[in-house]
């Protein structure tokens, strides 16, 4: 049993982007906040589930790195590592994660991706490397919905502004849409929540693919 125990354990890393886009307010928190929330509750379900979990930050340079284990101390380290973090305005360097990870995770593990994409164009800019780190470990990148463009695409026009900023919500909703579309493409797993459904939604995810590596 302990044997089957430890083949079918996994090493997990909540990678956690700092940047100008994680600045970005809903009902009082930033994006970042609703990552940091969500990781410590994921770190805490995969401790639970006998996975080997560590923490990345960056912004436009590294910030934590907290290689992935499975004592018992390991939940109290990252809440102390992500108490009082912060972002900033300017932007992440995706090259720089790329080269940390490459050199710093040997082994292949689930990376999943707190992060935040606007537009197609700002995926793409990245996109050659998320397809490089998503060749040596299994990607997973979690992104945000605009909740108030998607309630705003969903309302009726009653007049010819109304019209203009419904079409402009419903562009903006469509290239999130397209994000995941085109990440998919190359293999990339992906999530497209609202911020109050992160947690939710990053756990069910996670689950899925835990049972699916038990099969």
């Amino acid at each position: 049993v302990n044997n089957y125990t430890d083949e079918k354990s996994q090493q997990v890393y909540c990678i956690i982007d700092k940047g100008r886009l994680m600045k970005m307010p809903f009902n009082n928190l930033s994006l970042l906040d609703y990552a940091i929330n969500s990781t410590l509750v994921l770190s805490n379900v995969c401790l639970q589930k006998q996975d080997r979990v560590g923490l990345i930050t960056f912004s436009n340079k590294m910030g934590t790195l907290l290689a992935a284990d499975r004592k018992p101390v390991q939940m109290a380290n990252i809440l102390q590592l992500l108490y009082n973090q912060e972002t900033d305005y300017l932007e992440s360097d995706y090259e720089m994660l790329y080269l940390q990870i490459r050199s710093r995770i040997k082994q292949r593990s689930l990376l999943i991706l707190f992060t935040n994409f606007e537009s197609l164009s700002g995926l793409k800019r990245q996109l050659n490397y998320l397809r490089s780190i998503a060749k040596h470990h299994l990607l997973l990148v979690v992104f945000f919905e605009n909740s108030e463009l998607t309630q705003l695409a969903g309302k009726s026009a009653a007049n010819l502004e109304e019209v203009y900023v419904k079409t402009i919500a419903e562009k903006f909703a469509y290239e999130k849409r397209l994000i995941v579309k085109e990440l998919l493409k190359y293999g990339i797993l992906s999530i497209l929540t609202p911020p109050d459904k992160l947690t939710v939604n990053a756990i069910n995810k996670y689950l899925e693919l835990k049972a699916r590596q038990a099969t």
